[in-house]
């Protein structure tokens, strides 16, 4: 089983090879934009994605993301996550 952490796209290059910034618990982080990517990359900045191993798997709405977070400290595999 693998498990995606919830991140928000800060930022994203030109192209699907380039890296974007996205913020993963309150840190930020180059990304592989490539699987979520269907158009211009400019579209996913402000999107919530599901990160593993430096890859955004699935894009997800903010509610899920907030679900995800609550969970994951529930079970001890966060810090407590920040409102806002």
């Amino acid at each position: 089983m693998c498990i995606g952490i919830p991140g928000k796209v800060l930022s994203v290059g030109d192209d699907i090879h380039q890296m974007a910034e996205v913020e993963v618990c309150g840190v930020k982080r180059g990304v592989n934009i490539m699987l979520v990517c269907e158009g211009d990359p400019a579209a996913l900045v402000g999107q919530w994605v599901l990160v593993h191993v430096g890859f955004a798997m699935s894009i997800i709405d903010e509610a899920e993301a907030r679900e995800t977070l609550i969970a994951l400290e529930q079970i001890g595999g966060l810090e407590p996550v920040q409102a806002g």
